[in-house]
């Protein structure tokens, strides 16, 4: 079956952060495609959100996709109608059979999964009534990391436009992105008829490939980040009940962050109360990356066992 002759549906999220667990949506676009289409097609068949997370956007998200805390909370809709009418959208598609395309799918369809469950809704597998892993899903990133395994250089959606000959006139909002992945995805398909499969079975296939490329690329990343984790699971990474502890309280590490902006000039126990909060901050997120205790909280027992150097008791 020739799937990337056929209808598709893209997907792409913008929203808060890079951490699935914490990132909530912003804005978001599935496009509907079909044979021939362009970018003159798209405003026909492209369905966009604008969310109110309910959160301040951080800064260096803004500069990514441009919307900024108070156009969100001035435009956007409540996150859980956005959020429900997304995953409405997506169970459609894929339980009549037609693929849908997502650019590292696994950071889409996880932060969908975590608003979903944020909010108190049906999750998009409960709303295709199965157990198994939504599908079936097309990301482009995985295909290309696959087909042409030694090619150098980037592999973000941008670079993937570039090499595949696809058009990404305004990268980073998400109706162009959804498109662009879909365009470069039946690009992918076109030129490897290795993967002119059934989308069933490439959505296998992708399952076994995506955990083996997060693999390569832990090992990659190991030799200098000896914590470093790059989840294997794809296109959802499963909530599990130390996921969800660990989601609770990089939460509240976020929440800590902000109240540690202080201006140079503020009181001396406005500054201190400051400093407390963005070491709090930083011990969580230090003992969540590596799972050790930071060495100035050491008691004097654990620094004569485990040593004077910076780091680390289980």
């Amino acid at each position: 079956m020739s799937w990337h002759t056929k209808p598709l549906l893209g997907f792409d999220l913008e929203t808060t952060g890079i951490n699935v667990e914490t990132a909530r949506i912003v804005t978001a676009a599935a496009v509907d495609f079909k044979p021939g289409d362009s970018v003159d097609t798209l405003p026909d068949r492209a369905h966009l959100w604008l969310a109110n997370p309910g959160i301040a956007i951080p800064a260096e998200a803004t500069d990514v996709h441009g919307v900024t805390t108070e156009q969100a909370h001035a435009n956007g809709r409540p996150a859980a109608q956005v959020a429900d009418e997304i995953a409405d959208m997506l169970a459609a598609s894929l339980s009549t059979g037609i693929p849908v395309v997502a650019m590292n799918g696994r950071y889409d369809f996880t932060v969908l999964d975590r608003e979903l469950r944020r909010y108190g809704l049906r999750t998009l597998r409960q709303r295709l009534g199965g157990e198994g892993t939504p599908g079936p899903v097309i990301d482009p990133y995985i295909l290309d990391k696959q087909a042409d395994k030694y090619r150098s250089g980037s592999r973000k959606l941008e670079a993937l436009a570039a090499h595949y000959g696809v058009t990404l006139a305004a990268a980073h909002t998400a109706d162009a992105d959804a498109l662009a992945a879909v365009q470069v995805a039946v690009a992918i398909g076109t030129k490897y008829p290795q993967l002119d499969v059934h989308p069933e079975q490439l959505h296998v296939w992708q399952i076994r490939w995506a955990a083996e490329q997060a693999a390569g690329l832990q090992q990659h990343l190991r030799k200098t980040d000896p914590y470093a984790v790059v989840d294997g699971e794809w296109p959802l990474v499963p909530m599990t009940p130390e996921r969800e502890v660990r989601a609770a309280v990089t939460d509240l590490a976020e929440r800590w962050k902000p109240m540690g902006i202080c201006s140079d000039d503020a009181p001396e126990l406005a500054q201190g109360r400051a400093h407390a909060y963005r070491k709090a901050a930083a011990d969580v997120c230090d003992v969540l990356r590596t799972g050790r205790i930071p060495h100035d909280l050491m008691t004097d027992a654990e620094l004569e066992q485990y040593g004077t150097h910076k780091g680390a008791a289980s």
